[in-house]
């Protein structure tokens, strides 16, 4: 009987000395894929043009300049972590450009056209960047919480709802 009771002792002991080390490791649902290998200069210099993209977009509601650093991740880092987060910032920016809202006049974003002329997209062309980067949450970002808020802005910009 002596031989059980320190048996559970000594059992019940290292289940509470090792249930902090097991607790510490956490319950991670979801993360990046293990085969996609990210640079970690690139990864961070995306998460700074990420930020200051979301104060020229929540704080200044500078969405020209917001599309602009925006337009930039996409460009230079495809794989970035936070893509879902840049690709509906970027969705809502020229959605709110082609309503012509914000502190910034659309007329601001100038492009080259074919000729190699600078000009303005119209609120339409806004309207079909809007529709192609929300289309992207909604396609490439099933499990993202912006999910169902660019599946929202999609359908009051016409696009019809993404079959399931």
């Amino acid at each position: 009987m002596k031989k059980s009771f320190m048996f559970a002792v000594l059992l019940i002991t290292a289940v509470l000395v090792s249930a902090p080390a097991v607790v510490a490791q956490g319950n991670v649902k979801s993360g990046p894929e293990p085969t996609t290998v990210r640079d970690s200069e690139l990864e961070k210099d995306s998460l700074h043009n990420l930020e200051v993209a979301r104060n020229y977009f929540n704080l200044k509601k500078a969405y020209v300049a917001a599309l602009r650093r925006l337009e930039e991740v996409v460009a230079s880092n495809p794989t970035f972590s936070k893509m879902d987060e840049v690709l509906f910032l970027a969705g809502e920016s020229s959605k709110f450009l082609a309503e012509n809202k914000g502190k910034q006049s659309a007329a601001q974003y100038v492009t080259l056209d074919e000729n190699g002329t600078k000009r303005s997209p119209t609120p339409e062309e806004f309207k079909e960047m809007a529709r192609g980067f929300l289309i992207r949450v909604v396609n490439d970002f099933p499990q993202s919480k912006y999910h169902k808020q660019a599946q929202m802005d999609l359908e009051m910009l016409g696009e019809p709802a993404a079959k399931p």
